[in-house]
């Protein structure tokens, strides 16, 4: 399978850490990448951010056009709404773009992993099963996705890892009481998962760009012993 095509934004000197941030239904990799100046991370972060781009596909409650998309959306009921086939393909292609930046000499704990809606249900799909360790994972206006399988196919790698989900207490578009299910999932299984609602509808808010600086900066700036 051929990497994800991204967009990459390096810092001013050497890389000591990375993000991954997985856009929203429709969007692409650009639409996150106007965010990072307004992080305000310090000059000496070291943090490089990669924004890939979702494959496009047909998405069928969109009339099947065509979109940027990583996984097909058949009905707007949350129970059934991620296709589950296509959420496991697209969190295959994200944990290869993980696997190459560890290949090419980043710390597994030196990554966080960050999704906004649609690339939030990837982001907790990984969080659950992968083999090792992130710094951190990043779930914004989320939900997800087949929780009932959650148990059986939890690893342990990620339990300790802090995990910030996020979610606008006015968001139309994947309701609040969503993303608190995937919380408690996550809860329930003993992951490290903080919540943070914010007055906003699907999308994110000063508040919480204040709030993801400060998760990074903690989870990616600070000296963490092996």
């Amino acid at each position: 399978m051929a990497l994800l095509p991204f967009v990459d934004v390096k810092p001013n000197g050497p890389v000591k850490a990375a993000v991954i941030w997985l856009h929203g239904l429709g969007d692409s990799g650009h639409g996150f990448a106007p965010i990072v100046p307004e992080l305000r991370l310090p000059a000496d972060a070291g943090i490089r951010f990669l924004f890939p781009h979702a494959p496009e596909r047909p998405v069928t409650v969109n009339g099947g056009m065509r979109m940027r998309a990583w996984y097909d959306i058949k009905t707007m009921d949350l129970a059934h709404r991620a296709d589950e086939a296509g959420v496991r393909e697209s969190a295959s292609a994200v944990q290869q773009l993980l696997d190459k930046l560890i290949a090419d000499g980043l710390s597994s704990e030196q990554i966080v992993l960050a999704g906004f809606s649609q690339g939030g249900v990837i982001a907790l799909h990984l969080l659950a099963r992968l083999p090792y360790k992130l710094a951190g994972v990043m779930a914004l206006s989320t939900y997800m996705c087949a929780p009932e399988k959650l148990a059986a196919e939890t690893t342990s790698a990620n339990k300790a890892t802090p995990v910030f989900i996020g979610h606008g207490s006015q968001d139309p578009v994947v309701p609040m009481a969503a993303g608190q299910q995937a919380f408690h999932a996550l809860k329930s299984l003993g992951f490290n998962v903080s919540w943070q609602d914010y007055r906003m509808e699907h999308s994110v808010c000063a508040q919480e760009v204040a709030d993801i600086s400060s998760f990074l900066q903690r989870r990616l700036m600070t000296v963490k012993e092996s």
